[in-house]
């Protein structure tokens, strides 16, 4: 941020503005709660001027909420590139997870290995995609964690999800095939630990658990849906999904679909493929045909985090420390970029649901 004497005077300016809001507001309260709850009616109110100062009201508060959010988010600020370990041999970068300790796995298009990297950028793992009892490969296309800290992959070319095991009796462990598809294409982990998988040809993104033993518990589907790409957790317990050439979808934790980001927002995608939610809650995706990645606040207009930079977006994903991982397969890096000022606090994320303006609301049904 350049500290000129323009941007002193443009902050003084909105802090005296955001400040005058604060007084008037408090003091009409301080003035009108009193009468409002010991008088009768309201006087010479009219129902036109209550219902215009609603409205007003309401144009403010979004457009507090705009300027919280221009405040708190970055744009274009890239920090570092990772290239493909694996060479561009193999095609280019697809699936990416973010660990909660910093740590980044990535899959590309026909390695058949998941790559582990520090918050360096550094490999510090290289997991061989074998099938040690038949000998054979296979190609991991996305790529997750259980809540058990253990890797998990989809593989579209078999119609497989498997799991890394590194307790079984080989001594460098092995991936266990836990579930069979048609085309499983995504995958992800939800806020109570059940693996999420999108089935790209049946239209479904499919929720297990895994017991033990590695069988699948309380398994559950969502269907209709046009081309499911990838899927990640969404607030309060529910799913994320995009769609190829259409929209990404906000369902519930019982499944039930409570809205589409392109409706909501009245945003229009081209080819919406990663998406990731952060811990305030916030929905982040890529836009493979735009090549942008634009986040979606809980309240507020739709941010573009990256707008220049990219050549073909792919699999996302955020950290803790506010850094936003971007899978380009068009020039087989990983991107990646600061896309908050500071780290999130406590004081960031309210989960208290309210009707207030003044608080961040829920993600609720259309």
């Amino acid at each position: 941020m350049d500290y000129t004497l323009e941007d002193t005077q443009r902050k003084e300016k909105l802090l005296r503005t955001v400040y005058a809001l604060q007084v008037k507001s408090d003091a009409t309260f301080q003035k009108a709660s009193p009468l409002l709850s010991s008088h009768r009616g309201l006087g010479m109110v009219t129902e036109h001027q209550v219902h215009e100062l609603a409205e007003k009201a309401k144009v403010i508060c979004h457009d507090l909420d705009n300027i919280r959010n221009h405040l708190f988010y970055r744009q274009n600020d890239l920090i570092q590139q990772i290239p493909n370990p694996s060479g561009s041999r193999y095609g280019g970068v697809s699936g990416i997870h973010c660990a909660l300790d910093g740590s980044v796995y990535m899959t590309c298009e026909g390695a058949p290995r998941v790559h582990v990297f520090n918050r360096s950028g550094q490999v510090v793992q290289s997991l061989p995609c074998v099938e040690l009892k038949k000998k054979e490969t296979f190609l991991p296309e996305d790529v997750a964690l259980t809540r058990a800290g253990m890797v998990a992959v989809t593989d579209m070319v078999s119609g497989t999800v498997r799991v890394f095991n590194p307790h079984s009796k080989f001594s460098k462990g092995e991936w266990v095939k836990i579930s069979q598809f048609r085309s499983p294409r995504g995958i992800g982990v939800d806020t109570s630990g059940k693996i999420l998988v999108t089935d790209y040809t049946e239209g479904r993104v499919h929720s297990f658990a895994l017991d033990p033993a590695f069988k699948v518990q309380s398994h559950h589907s969502v269907s209709d849906l046009c081309g499911p790409r990838y899927v990640c957790a969404a607030p309060e317990g529910g799913v994320v999904v995009s769609e190829e050439c259409g929209d990404v979808k906000l369902f519930s934790s019982s499944h039930k679909l409570l809205f589409s980001i392109g409706n909501r927002f009245g945003h229009a995608f081209g080819n919406p493929a990663g998406v990731c939610a952060d811990r305030e809650g916030n929905v982040i995706v890529a836009d493979e045909q735009r090549r942008e990645i634009r986040l979606f606040p809980r309240s507020g207009s739709p941010i573009c985090l990256v707008s220049k930079g990219l050549q073909k977006p792919t699999g996302i994903a955020c950290s803790t420390q506010g850094l936003l991982y971007v899978a380009d397969s068009g020039d087989d890096k990983i991107k990646v970029f600061k896309y908050r000022v500071r780290p999130p606090f406590s004081s960031d994320v309210l989960s208290v649901p309210t009707d207030s303006p003044n608080l961040t609301p829920r993600w609720k049904a259309e």
